[in-house]
């Protein structure tokens, strides 16, 4: 079990639909991280961008982008996670790999897809959530439009990390950091969102605002930048159960769940 995790954000400006391209720039990004990094974290749809061009861009299971996560995780002994465009029995989803340094991985499919965009047209929406155990942490990866629903957030394994990977425009990030900074709060939970920047071929402006909360609410990365960065943050499971042995607010929790 490891006391700390040291997480790596990686905020950047996507290229439109090319794939090879963004691999290109996170294999650079990923090969500069320290050597003490055990998450790496990357955004929503990390090689295309929010494209619902799914038919031209959809790879499969075990296409290019797994196997370059793959060797991204073996590379830096770590565990790599972000959401990418799949094909899978004649349905397409946006499908988030959590990859382990070993090579094997977990997946998760975005449960809620983005209406106001028509992305529950172009893909099927997911119906499980995903709890990784992975160095002694509890993990919950999420992505985008989760994170407007709340209860599917909702704290009923106890875990010690929700994650978000997002492509969140700029005239709703308001509305992102409010509510990273309220899931981690109500969930007695680290909450990290990893969001990207620039501009995408539909007009949309990203800005960023990746971050980092702890279990109070309180902002680790202190930082709203809008340009591409990557920040390591070293999370404290310590610091997580003394605050949850002193408040206990998640055993007072309502006794429901979701069908």
């Amino acid at each position: 079990m490891a006391q700390k995790l040291n997480t790596a954000l990686i905020q950047a400006n996507l290229k439109w639909e090319d794939p090879q391209a963004n691999r290109s720039f996170f294999s650079k990004e990923i090969k500069a991280l320290s050597e003490e990094i055990d998450l790496i974290i990357l955004p929503e749809m990390f090689t295309t961008g929010f494209s619902m061009n799914a038919r031209k861009l959809a790879e499969k299971t075990d296409g290019l982008t797994l196997n370059w996560m793959r060797e991204m995780a073996k590379l830096k002994d770590a565990a790599v996670t972000g959401s990418v465009i799949i094909s899978e029995n004649d349905n397409f989803y946006n499908r988030l790999f959590f990859v382990f340094p070993d090579g094997s991985y977990k997946i998760y499919d975005k449960r809620h897809t983005f209406t106001l965009a028509k992305e529950d047209k172009t893909y099927t929406a997911g119906k499980d959530r995903l709890i990784v155990d992975y160095k002694g942490w509890k993990i919950c990866p999420l992505v985008c439009y989760d994170l407007r629903f709340p209860v599917f957030a909702r704290n009923t394994e106890d875990y010690d990390l929700l994650i978000y990977v997002a492509n969140w425009p700029s005239k709703r990030v308001f509305a992102w950091d409010t509510l990273l900074k309220a899931r981690a709060i109500e969930n007695m939970s680290y909450c990290i969102g990893v969001n990207r920047t620039g501009n995408d071929v539909d007009g949309y402006e990203y800005n960023g605002h990746t971050a980092a909360y702890d279990c109070l609410g309180k902002n680790l990365t202190e930082l709203d930048r809008e340009e591409s960065f990557v920040k390591e943050i070293t999370l404290d499971k310590k610091h997580l159960e003394e605050i949850r042995g002193q408040l206990k607010f998640l055993q007072d929790r309502d006794e429901f769940t979701l069908k």
